[in-house]
């Protein structure tokens, strides 16, 4: 039998706001049926995450991820949940028809990283990845912040790109230590980049190029996703429109800053975050 996910003392909006994330704020504004959801999907990313991430065996690892699909399984089943993030995706699924599929997606995104982690993986490799990873939580979130329809799910599909291509060009000296190179093998090989390994493509004179050019996929998908808002009132899908935002000056910052000093992560004042997301959430969103 499989093992339900280990257990843990804290609660979904415990484990959001200690993570420091720029998702928090635009979730702390959010009415509290909504807000609740969020966290516990939050919650949830954030403990599969931390599976891959924290010191252990791969069998151990493995077991876990295991354990939190048996645990969605039993929670469309009706069964009972076995920790507090379990309970709140319980009560998120039932209020918002969360559909298993993007939940399991999720894992099979983390579960990506399992054995031998992700190296400059084929483009194809790296979108498909993009897709789990973040694509899968927009369409999670999209539900709870407005209504799936197909012009809502291509717009979280789109942010969802976005910000993932910011975090992997925020990230990178981090992942480098855990292995990892999400850098698209494709972009590496039109910079003259051979290599795969993490710290010798760090070291390699020509990775700003290839920096820029994810930036500059990046913020085609902002761009994406700005369309779509431009669509409906100010106010409506107000969270997603700060969250844009948001990502959208840290990889303007990342871009000024350069792709020397990996070191040096940029990070928004909690208080331009705050103004962000008060300005979307009346509807006067200022310039991102």
């Amino acid at each position: 039998m499989t093992s339900a996910p280990a257990a843990s003392a804290a609660g979904p909006g415990e484990i959001t706001g200690r993570s420091g994330s720029t998702f928090f704020w635009p979730m702390l504004l959010l009415p509290k049926p909504k807000r609740t959801a969020m966290f516990a999907i939050y919650a949830f990313c954030r403990q599969v995450d931390d599976i891959v991430d924290e010191p252990g065996t791969i069998e151990d690892k493995r077991a876990a991820l295991v354990g939190w699909r048996e645990q969605i399984r039993s929670l469309y089943m009706g069964g009972a949940p076995s920790t507090p993030v379990a309970a709140g995706l319980a009560d998120a699924i039932a209020r918002y028809h969360l559909p298993r599929a993007e939940l399991e997606a999720v894992i099979d995104g983390m579960a990506m990283d399992l054995g031998t982690p992700l190296r400059a993986p084929p483009l194809d490799t790296f979108k498909v990845y993009c897709r789990r990873v973040a694509g899968a939580v927009g369409l999670l979130a999209i539900r709870v912040f407005d209504r799936a329809d197909d012009e809502t799910e291509a717009l979280a599909l789109a942010l969802g790109d976005a910000l993932q291509m910011t975090n992997i060009l925020r990230d990178l000296e981090e992942d480098a230590e855990l292995g990892r190179l999400y850098l698209p093998r494709e972009l590496l090989v039109r910079a003259g980049i051979v290599a795969s390994d993490p710290a010798e493509v760090l070291r390699h004179p020509a990775l700003p190029k290839v920096c820029d050019a994810l930036a500059d996929m990046a913020e085609a998908r902002f761009a994406d996703a700005e369309r779509l808002l431009a669509r409906w009132p100010r106010r409506r899908l107000w969270t997603a429109r700060a969250m844009m935002l948001l990502y959208r000056r840290t990889l303007k910052h990342l871009r000024a800053r350069g792709w020397a000093d990996l070191g040096r992560r940029p990070r928004l004042p909690k208080s331009e975050k705050a103004w962000v997301t008060l300005r979307c959430l009346v509807g006067r969103p200022p310039q991102s």
